[in-house]
């Protein structure tokens, strides 16, 4: 009768966690998907809305590092001005991994397809943390 009553909690428990664990990455799925979807139709102040709106937000590309949720837009806004320069995005995600219930370290790729300025791609990773429900990108190491 003890071990059926552990067994039952164990299992009560690892289903919960696994839910839990499944709606954040599908949570943090869709933050990519609004990225891409942002991005395509040249909202970029969309695209920053998945952003950590904070003075704290690092993004690291081969420049070194920009602090700043408005640093990193204008960054964004200087060097993709207009759709030849954007082109369109995707993404193709290897991994992510839940580090804490509000912590999620993600790895991918990203394609910008470009026509007139020559494709561009590169591997990503982010760190994101989920704030009052939401999940943010808290930094960005691109490139």
């Amino acid at each position: 009768m003890k071990y059926s009553i552990f067994l039952l909690l164990f299992l009560w428990f690892g289903q919960s966690s696994f839910a839990q664990t499944s709606t954040d990455k599908q949570a943090i799925a869709q933050v990519l998907e609004t990225q891409i979807s942002s991005w395509n139709k040249g909202d970029i102040p969309g695209f920053m809305q998945t952003y950590w709106k904070s003075d704290s937000l690092k993004f690291i590309g081969k420049n070194g590092i920009v602090y700043g949720w408005q640093n990193t837009l204008d960054r964004y806004l200087k060097n993709y001005p207009d759709a030849a320069s954007r082109g369109t995005l995707r993404f193709e995600i290897l991994s992510v991994d839940l580090i804490s219930p509000d912590a999620a370290f993600v790895i991918g790729k990203f394609f910008l397809t470009r026509p007139q300025k020559g494709d561009a791609n590169g591997h990503f990773s982010l760190l994101m943390r989920k704030m009052q429900g939401k999940w943010l990108i808290v930094a960005d190491h691109s490139s």
